[in-house]
């Protein structure tokens, strides 16, 4: 995995993975495939593990890519049927898809704007750049309530236990990629400090312990 590479989308199936590498691809943006959530954006406090496929490109080529895929969408939306469930959104509920568009498809997106417009709302580029990083502000905030996870791995390192290396390593690097590739801090400053030094007692404590046994 190259490390200049971000999580652009991620799939339950590899033909939908495929087909937005190849899209990218005949627009000039190279792309790779990857099977499962990385470890370095697995969270304490987030959602467990689902196997998926995920697309990742250069963060350079993120607006671009987005520009590709509304493109398309736009395309596809000329044909939709009336009864797609978006037509029976409220204004409320539209909006909110505008506001979340990191959880929606880009054709739900596209698609939330042109209902709004339909509906006589005044959707620019402006607004829609704004409640982007209103949103980037919100995903890079710090996880909270760590103090479960501190304590366990303080209790995990001082017994000498390979559990309070990992809790104490995760606490101090684990990033989490934002929809536009960024990649940020899970956790706040102070619990990424209690994680550095967790990780450290374990790594003097657990050979020791590990002397301990086999002498003992």
């Amino acid at each position: 995995m190259k490390e200049n590479y971000s999580i652009f989308r991620k799939f339950s199936n590899l033909e939908q993975a495929t087909e937005l590498k190849e899209l990218l691809s005949k627009n000039g943006i190279e792309s790779e495939l990857a099977d499962n959530v990385p470890t370095v954006d697995v969270t304490f406090s987030g959602s467990t593990l689902q196997n998926q496929i995920e697309v990742r490109i250069k963060q350079i080529h993120f607006k671009k890519a987005e520009q590709i895929l509304e493109k398309d969408a736009e395309n596809l939306i000329n044909e939709i049927d009336r009864n797609y469930y978006l037509f029976e959104f409220t204004n409320e509920e539209l909006y909110e898809i505008l506001l979340k568009s990191d959880e929606w498809s880009t054709f739900d997106y596209t698609l939330a704007q042109k209902i709004l417009v339909e509906k006589g709302k005044s959707i620019d580029k402006d607004l829609l750049n704004s409640l982007k990083n209103e949103r980037l502000k919100d995903l890079a905030k710090p996880e909270e309530n760590q103090k479960p996870w501190i304590i366990a791995g303080y209790v995990f390192a001082l017994l000498g236990g390979f559990l309070g290396l990992i809790i104490g390593y995760f606490l101090w690097t684990s990033k989490k990629t934002l929809p536009n590739g960024q990649k940020v801090y899970s956790y706040s400053a102070k619990d990424r400090r209690q994680g550095k030094y967790i990780f450290y007692i374990g790594l003097i404590i657990m050979p020791i312990a590990m002397l301990l046994r086999v002498v003992g």
